[in-house]
């Protein structure tokens, strides 16, 4: 629920700039200015981000990440996000998956969707909503 005195946040984790870049331009087009926007472009510094935000108050209402990215893959990052904090909830946004990621990503992070790239934007916003607007 996005309560006027609570600043909630989405963090858009990618490691190509220019897709992180997009993203966040196509999600403050379509929600305006009703969350923060914050951006990693690796597993670590998007971890750092959480710990940061949490430690300010600032509720994390979704995590849109990349899967194929260095050093750790989007899938083990939101797994890692989900033990700290499993009540942050998370998309996988990637145009390379494995056989069995989702259903990995599902069971051990709770993902609740994985949406290849490029991404549709109507399918995406749709997604975001529900899943920004449904949290308790």
């Amino acid at each position: 629920m996005n309560l006027k005195n609570e600043p909630n946040a989405i963090l858009c984790v990618d490691d190509e700039p220019i897709i992180l870049i997009s993203l966040v331009q196509e999600l403050k087009r379509k929600l305006g200015h009703q969350f923060i926007f914050e951006t990693a472009q690796d597993a670590t510094e998007a971890l750092e981000v959480i710990d940061d935000l949490v430690s300010k108050g600032t509720k994390i209402v979704l995590i849109v990440s990349d899967w194929l990215m260095p050093i750790t893959n989007g899938d083990e990052f939101l797994i890692q996000v989900h033990k700290k904090y499993p009540e942050i909830p998370s998309i996988l946004v990637t145009g390379h998956i494995e056989e069995g990621i989702f259903k990995k990503v599902q069971q051990e992070a709770g993902t609740c969707m994985i949406i290849p790239k490029p991404w549709n934007s109507e399918e995406l916003l749709k997604v975001v909503r529900k899943l920004c607007y449904d949290t308790k």
